[in-house]
Formats: C-alpha cells, sequence, structure tokens
C-alpha cells in the first residue's frame, strides 16, 4: 500500500499536498484501490469557496459513487481536466497524475488536525 510520508491524509480517503499556501488534493491509494476502476470524476466547485469537510465533487467508479471531502477550507482554483477524459489516472497514479483538485487555503491551521501517514496506515490496517 503506497502511503508517502510527505502527503496529510483525511480518515475520508482524501490526501493533500502543501505548496505555500496552495494545496493539491486526490483520494489515496487505499480509496482507489477499493473503488475499483474509476469511470469518472465529477468537480462543479472550481472558483468556489467551501469549508473543510464540504463535499468538492464526486468520483464514480464501475460499482459506487463517492463523495470527495475538502480536507481543509479554501477556493478551489483548479481542477485536473485530464481525469475528463482518462478518470483511469486516478487508478494508475493516485499521487501524482490523478490528483482531483488544487485549492487555495483560507485556513492553513487546518493541516494540524489532518493524519500523518503513519496515523492514516494504521486506519487502513497498512
Amino acid at each position: 500500500m503506497n502511503v508517502p510520508a510527505e502527503l496529510k491524509y483525511t480518515k475520508d480517503h482524501e490526501w493533500i499536498q502543501v505548496d505555500g499556501d496552495v494545496a493539491t488534493v486526490g483520494i489515496t491509494d487505499f480509496a482507489q484501490g477499493e473503488l475499483g476502476d474509476i469511470v469518472y470524476v465529477e468537480v462543479e466547485t472550481v472558483d468556489e469557496t467551501l469549508d473543510k469537510e464540504e463535499v468538492f465533487g464526486t468520483v464514480e467508479a464501475v460499482k459506487t459513487v463517492s463523495d470527495l471531502f475538502l480536507p481543509v477550507s479554501g477556493e478551489i482554483i483548479a481542477f485536473n481536466e485530464d481525469l475528463e477524459e482518462e478518470p483511469e489516472k486516478v487508478n494508475e497514479d493516485p499521487y501524482g497524475a490523478g490528483w482531483m483538485v488544487r485549492i487555495r487555503m483560507s485556513d492553513p491551521s487546518e493541516l494540524e488536525d489532518l493524519l500523518d501517514a503513519a496515523a492514516y496506515k494504521e486506519i487502513i490496517g497498512g
């Protein structure tokens, strides 16, 4: 199970990578494995400001649709449009080409509430 040490995680299986006040968000390797083949990613919240844990989109797999939750509050400033044509990138490279959104964080202190890699591995039984 791939759980990069430099990222932060949520109990809902999102990851976040911070660069200044901008953060990249996606779903974890564990989450994509549980979902199976991802066939569609929908994010209609670009340019919206959302609170921590609000739904910013959905991911659809062959068997299910799951909500995507924002790890920290902020404005959605970008969506990975490559996923419109190639949603399977989430399965192939969840921490790289399969990223979902970029946000401008409004309260970076919320990062302190997230899980580090060791704590996330405990949750998923890794």
